[in-house]
């Protein structure tokens, strides 16, 4: 808890709600960003150019943030190496394609419209991520 910044999460939180729901008001979509990068090979043409946008605003916004408050972005010690980092980003993946959405889409969009399924959804991000974490620090010694 030595770390929390109380004003900026509750101004990042805000922003991400301000964004998800200009996208749902403006386009009537989801801001579930997994299934904006999924859609961009599925979909026609029409659908690719406010995916492509909202994906550029989000690297434009760490861009900013890099030269804005440059310390937030350095990262000096990752205790996983980058094989273990690989295979989690890779079950990350399969679980939204599993679970038909990730924590944003779910977590945000869907539990502020009062969604059961993003509800359940969301209970089982986080019980996993728990699970996950306790295993590999308790029962595997943090080694991974």
């Amino acid at each position: 808890m030595e770390n929390f910044t109380p004003y900026s999460a509750l101004f990042g939180g805000a922003l991400i709600g301000i964004a998800a729901s200009l996208l749902l008001l403006f386009n009537g979509r989801i801001a579930g960003i997994s299934g904006i990068v999924g859609g961009l090979f599925r979909f026609p043409l029409q659908e690719v150019n406010y995916r492509l946008t909202f994906l550029a605003g989000l690297f434009a916004g760490g861009i900013l943030l890099l030269f804005i408050h440059p310390s937030t972005m350095q990262i000096t010690d990752i205790p996983r190496s980058s094989e273990s980092l690989i295979i989690a980003g890779i079950l990350v993946g399969f679980g939204t394609r599993m679970g038909s959405g990730c924590t944003s889409g779910h977590g945000v969009c869907g539990l502020s419209r009062f969604s059961s399924r993003s509800l359940v959804a969301t209970i089982c991000f986080i019980g996993a991520g728990f699970a996950v974490v306790a295993c590999i620090r308790h029962l595997m010694g943090g080694v991974i």
